[in-house]
């Protein structure tokens, strides 16, 4: 489902190579204060080889120049909603950058029964070729590394018929898209439903192992839609000063403390102090739209897809979407007492899709979002308090031929103290023969904070 366009590509790639060594000229950004966080706004035009000397206040705070996009592959014909689309990026333990890709239907039917394209490149991300097609078992430094050596990431299992389980009574439903969620609590599900699904690598191994880890959470509400019951535990691990792994998780329903469901869904926090085998509840993020800037925010479903950092000065980070069908304003809430406790959300940008975060080495914290485009802004500030204008790698609006020129997912990989690079869609790419094609893209992106 790939077509490789090898000759297409090395003259492509052979252009940039020729174009880095020569000088782009820089240009001055102002930051543009107290924009609406209402209305989304074209950023900074950063499309190609860009350098930008940022500026607050009058006073130069960062450099910032991207490389020219480097084209991994192009789809070969006309793509649906879900194909070719959702990159990630991480190195393998060879040292060389794999990329993967989506080639299902953006549905639970999907979940735990595809395998994904992938690419590799061995110089850096200035050229590719394709990869193996089992991602989610190949041998790439992903996931969280643990303190005894071993590495743990979260995997999603294929969803089980409820026909076929012995189901308790539900505590609730809602209506989305005209499909029922209805859900049950997660200590009255069938043992195949509970818990957490992780795939462990020892130490000096390069084969990963499935388990079913325990998750202690008696609050905790599970789904089963369209007659399935998915395991869904998707988000962020890092370990804690303290060795502990913490998750920052979706999708989060519960049982309140009055015993009333809450059927907004949130943002749930989980601390395992063994490695990953068992997991507690530390905190969660509940559903609270600010209604002055998002004046839909009640009609909306919940807080979804969050990032999460352990910054260094050890405040705790997340950037959330919050639910709309394209895209609803981006939140970040912070905490201080290790998760134990949030500040309320706040809208730090108009829109975004699955957020990513990154610390860089030199202290500059990076998020990555998109829809409608694709978006970076940096932080400086140690908390994630201030962040820049968005940096835009897509043109987007009225002459774009989709009404998304991009599906906004994104996936960062640190190449130095101050570098990184981004993948994203680009729906918008025209092929040799001058068809529009979904593509799949990476660039480098350096950032210095002055």
């Amino acid at each position: 489902m790939i077509k490789s366009y090898l000759l297409f590509l090395g003259l492509l790639l052979g252009g940039v190579a020729t174009a880095q060594k020569t000088a782009v000229p820089t240009t001055d950004w102002t930051e543009r204060s107290n924009e609406p966080l209402s209305v989304i706004t074209n950023g900074i035009p950063a499309y190609n080889k860009t350098a930008i000397q940022y500026k607050q206040n009058g006073k130069l705070t960062y450099r910032v120049t991207l490389s020219e996009p480097v084209v991994v592959s192009v789809a070969d014909k006309e793509e649906k909603w879900g194909h070719f689309q959702f990159p990630d990026i991480a190195r393998n333990l060879d040292g060389a950058i794999v990329v993967k890709w989506q080639m299902a239907n953006d549905a639970m039917e999907s979940y735990g029964g595809t395998s994904s394209p992938t690419a590799v490149s061995t110089d850096g991300g200035k050229t590719w070729k394709p990869g193996a097609t089992d991602w989610e078992h190949s041998v790439l430094d992903e996931g969280v590394l643990l303190k005894n050596g071993e590495r743990i990431k979260v995997v999603t299992p294929k969803p089980v018929k409820e026909s076929e389980l012995a189901m308790p009574k539900p505590v609730g439903s809602f209506k989305r898209r005209n499909s029922v969620h209805t859900f049950y609590k997660l200590t009255e599900l069938p043992a195949s439903r509970q818990g957490v699904f992780l795939a462990r690598r020892g130490k000096g191994e390069r084969v990963w192992k499935d388990e079913q880890a325990v998750l202690d959470d008696p609050q905790a509400l599970r789904y089963s839609l369209r007659g399935m019951v998915p395991v869904v535990w998707w988000g962020d691990l890092k370990t804690a000063n303290d060795g502990s792994v913490v998750a920052c998780v979706y999708p989060g329903f519960h049982i309140r403390d009055d015993g009333s469901p809450d059927l907004k869904g949130g943002v749930f926090f989980y601390r395992s102090t063994d490695a990953g085998h068992s997991w507690k509840i530390l905190s969660r993020i509940p559903y609270q739209p600010d209604t002055k800037i998002d004046t839909n925010g009640v009609n909306k479903f919940w807080f979804t897809e969050p990032a999460f950092e352990i910054l260094a000065n050890g405040t705790y980070l997340s950037v959330i979407r919050s639910h709309d069908i394209y895209s609803g304003p981006l939140y970040a809430s912070r905490s201080t007492d290790q998760g134990k406790t949030f500040t309320k959300p706040e809208v730090m940008a108009p829109n975004g899709v699955f957020p990513r975060l990154l610390q860089l080495k030199n202290g500059v914290v990076v998020t990555a979002s998109g829809r409608p485009g694709v978006q970076i802004r940096f932080s400086n500030d140690g908390k994630g308090k201030s962040w820049t204008n968005a940096f835009e790698m897509l043109p987007f609006g009225p002459n774009s031929t989709y009404d998304q020129v991009s599906c906004g997912y994104t996936g960062l990989l640190p190449t130095g103290d101050n570098s990184f690079l981004i993948v994203y869609s680009d729906f918008d790419f025209k092929n040799p023969q001058g068809q529009i094609r979904k593509a799949i893209k990476v660039r480098e992106v350096t950032v210095s904070a002055l």
